[in-house]
């Protein structure tokens, strides 16, 4: 019998190469859960499209309800750090948090997160946070380096194939801002 593992789910482009690979030795189901997300309208374009991936893989999927106002506590004081600085761990930390705590209270034996197949997030940042929620928990957490042997490429390309739709940044209003200033200083 397989392991119950518990997957946070950043996207769902993000996904798929992820699910792939984890359903060869667990019983994978997603959590979404990413109150980071803004505006609203870009938290629900990233659920609904996570929702396509979900119902054509028939992948159980929890979907967290989207409450913005813990997040923004836990990240006070770090708004203006870059991508990839003090403020992602603390990020990272926040949503798998609430990843174990809803594995925990499920039965789950192992949490994994899709976060590190990113390019643009530091895989170390990750692991280290997920490493030490295990050890508050009780609970297994697998440190994957997904990005690892093309994995951004091999889900963009079947993100494409299903017809979903990658997103075009992080996802909190910070690194949004830091995309933009990013993109107006190349144009001048």
């Amino acid at each position: 019998m397989k392991q119950k593992l518990l997957l946070h789910v950043c996207c769902g482009p993000c996904s798929l190469h992820v699910l792939q690979k984890l359903q060869a030795d667990y019983a994978a189901s997603g959590f979404f859960c990413n109150p980071n997300i803004q505006p609203f309208r870009e938290f629900e374009f990233r659920r609904l499209e996570l929702a396509k991936i979900a119902e054509k893989f028939a992948w159980p999927m929890v979907y967290a309800a989207y409450d913005t106002r813990e997040w923004f506590a836990a990240i006070r004081g770090l708004e203006w750090e870059p991508e990839r600085g003090r403020r992602c761990p603390v990020c990272f930390r926040f949503r798998l948090e609430k990843t174990f705590l809803y594995a925990r209270e499920h039965g789950f034996d192992v949490v994994a997160s899709t976060l590190s197949i990113s390019p643009y997030k530091v895989t170390a940042q990750i692991n280290e946070q997920g490493l030490l929620l295990a050890e508050k928990y009780g609970i297994a957490f697998l440190p994957e380096n997904f990005k690892k042997n093309n994995g951004f490429l091999i889900s963009r390309r079947q993100a494409e194939a299903l017809g979903v739709k990658h997103q075009d940044y992080c996802g909190c209003v910070y690194s949004k801002t830091e995309k933009l200033l990013r993109l107006r200083k190349m144009t001048k």
